[in-house]
């Protein structure tokens, strides 16, 4: 049975220009989602850093390198899988929404790294509510309840955002942006970085995050969803299994 329902017809990527205070509405919703503060459990990720610190691949000198890789890798995954949702969410294809979601789980290799993507979305879906009175997390989160899509961080981000009018190209950039600034987070606590040169990696990434931004943005069916990081799958398989851990991925 199609699960496609009433909805508004597919707009361009930037849209019709919203008023000034629906535009502002939207960018204040897009920050609280996006912000450090806001508790989907991200900070509970290194994205990976973890794994290289533990088997002693990486140095501060490195960090620039390692997560310019796993910004790059998020264009053409979850970046792409959050457009793609947002835009199956302005047509109103949940069809569309649950067949993406479930290709995007399965082109994610480790079971840590499948876990945390579904324990970050599913807690998006249960603050949406709350935080933003989100009619498509409502729906996802039944399709979620029922078994028919697992939830993850990506496309359940991507629903919020078509929901509350954000511009897909803002909310890729904005969720890309939030991955990199997770990062970033992870080098401080994990002593290969200080605040001072999070914020100049931060900087030094934007260029980099516009890349990836284009390259999920340029998705334009699920199939095309892939991410290519044997050497990181082969770091998360070891960190599934360490004997300590300060994060879950």
């Amino acid at each position: 049975m199609s699960r496609r329902g009433p909805g508004p017809a597919p707009s361009p990527e930037r849209g019709p220009a919203p008023s000034p205070e629906r535009g502002a509405e939207a960018l204040l919703a897009q920050l609280q989602l996006t912000d450090s503060g806001f508790p989907s459990g991200l900070y509970t990720l290194s994205h990976g850093l973890e794994g290289y610190v533990q088997l002693r691949l990486v140095g501060a000198e490195d960090v620039r390198d390692l997560v310019s890789g796993v910004v790059r890798a998020a264009g053409t995954a979850d970046a792409a899988a959050l457009a793609l949702t947002h835009r199956a969410v302005a047509a109103g294809d949940w069809d569309e929404v649950v067949a993406t979601d479930r290709r995007l789980h399965a082109i994610k290799l480790t079971r840590e790294q499948r876990t945390a993507s579904v324990r970050t979305g599913r807690q998006v879906l249960a603050l949406a509510g709350p935080a933003f009175a989100s009619e498509p997390a409502e729906r996802l989160g039944r399709l979620v309840a029922e078994g028919a899509a697992p939830g993850n961080h990506a496309v359940v981000v991507g629903a919020v955002h078509a929901g509350l009018g954000v511009p897909v190209r803002d909310a890729v950039a904005g969720d890309l942006y939030a991955l990199a600034a997770s990062c970033a987070s992870a080098a401080v606590r994990l002593g290969r970085s200080d605040f001072r040169r999070a914020q100049a990696l931060l900087r030094a990434l934007r260029p980099e995050i516009v890349r990836a931004t284009e390259a999920a943005l340029a998705v334009r069916h699920r199939t095309e969803l892939h991410s290519s990081t044997p050497l990181g799958d082969v770091v998360a398989a070891a960190h599934e299994r360490a004997e300590a851990r300060l994060f879950i991925t």
